[in-house]
């Protein structure tokens, strides 16, 4: 194929990972063992997509293999994924009417390529996570990982969480229920939950979504804080780290409720999760983390965007019913900040309620679709 594109942006699931070429020398995260000796990370499935290593099986076909028919992962990606059910609109199929400007679909590219976050800065209801879903559904990688971001949240709450409380609580309840006998403690691993990021830097043959949702939101330490874990691929726990002696491989509970195993108390990523980091363009972030990005500013969605917009979630017949609103959305103030889900929620309300009188209806659109940065 002549197309270089990964992520093509049609809305149509594809095995187009299977095509992704290894990554540049300083973003191999495959290359190193565990301790520093070239080999794989025990039990990591390989790296997906790009020329073999003499004597190795083709990574593309290991991949084929554990992902089953192209395709199938995709297919049930929204399925498993309540959220990007919501967000994509699966039941009117908003996947196949996204369409991406080609400078997003570049960029995502370019951030597959490089295994680089993609830092996406726009106003609310353009569409910024949206994009981490769309990617995830077409390419089949599963599961979106999303990670809110507020004013108190640290690089711990992304990484890992080691309920120590539990811990000491359920020890008082099993020497309690035995008499004051010595009972065996639980392993360590139950008390250890992964965060979203902790989760994306698993090893695994294709790559997780992580989505950031609002980085803007956070501390002014956090964009700091970032940038060992997505520079390095990697994190410890140090609670698993102290007892590495005894238990050498502790079992633990993902984000998403799976449980996996952890070698030493170190998790290593052996390909780089896609993260999406958003930010409503509210501050600045660190020229270091800057760097180690690939940088995205969505504009406004125009006609066609809306038009599939309101396609996906309303109908055709919606778009027809309220070319009105749709022009008055379009036409307005550039310099005034509206989203695009207030004009869904005034389209919706304005179809449920057909008796209304038109002045009724315009004042209701008025109601909805006020600017955001309008002062107070």
């Amino acid at each position: 194929m002549n197309d270089w594109r990964i992520y093509r942006g049609a809305g149509l699931p594809h095995d187009g990972i299977l095509r992704l070429p290894p990554p540049p020398p300083w973003r191999d995260f495959a290359a190193a063992g565990p301790d520093g000796d070239g080999g794989p990370e025990p039990d990591a499935a390989p790296q997906t997509g790009g020329t073999d290593r003499p004597g190795e099986t083709s990574t593309a076909e290991a991949a084929a293999d554990a992902a089953g028919p192209a395709g199938a992962g995709a297919a049930t990606a929204a399925e498993a994924d309540p959220s990007a059910a919501r967000r994509l609109g699966v039941r009117r199929r908003l996947v196949e009417h996204h369409h991406p400007r080609p400078e997003e679909v570049e960029a995502v590219n370019a951030a597959l390529y490089l295994r680089r976050p993609l830092i996406v800065t726009g106003n609310p209801g353009t569409g910024k996570s949206t994009l981490a879903h769309a990617v995830a559904y077409e390419l089949g990688l599963g599961r979106v990982l999303r990670w809110p971001i507020v004013s108190r949240t640290t690089l711990q709450d992304g990484l890992y969480r080691y309920d120590a409380i539990g811990r000491l609580q359920d020890v008082q309840l099993e020497r309690a229920a035995s008499g004051g006998e010595a009972t065996t403690p639980r392993p360590i691993g139950s008390y250890v939950r992964l965060g979203p990021l902790g989760t994306a830097l698993l090893p695994a043959s294709r790559p997780r979504v992580l989505l950031v949702d609002e980085l803007d939101k956070s501390d002014l330490d956090l964009p700091n804080d970032l940038l060992n874990a997505l520079e390095e691929g990697e994190f410890t726990i140090p609670e698993l780290e102290r007892v590495a002696d005894r238990e050498p491989t502790a079992e633990v509970l993902t984000d998403d409720g799976r449980r996996v195993e952890v070698t030493s108390g170190r998790v290593r990523c052996t390909t780089f999760p896609f993260i999406v980091l958003t930010s409503n363009g509210e501050r600045d972030f660190p020229p270091a983390l800057l760097r180690r990005c690939i940088q995205l500013e969505l504009a406004p969605p125009g006609e066609e965007q809306l038009a599939a917009m309101v396609t996906a979630h309303l109908g055709a017949d919606a778009v027809t019913a309220g070319e009105d609103l749709i022009a008055r959305f379009l036409s307005r103030d550039p310099g005034s900040v509206i989203a695009a889900d207030q004009l869904l929620n005034a389209l919706y309300l304005t179809q449920h309620t057909p008796q209304a009188e038109r002045v009724t209806r315009d004042r209701l659109a008025e109601i909805l679709m006020q600017p955001l940065d309008r002062p107070r």
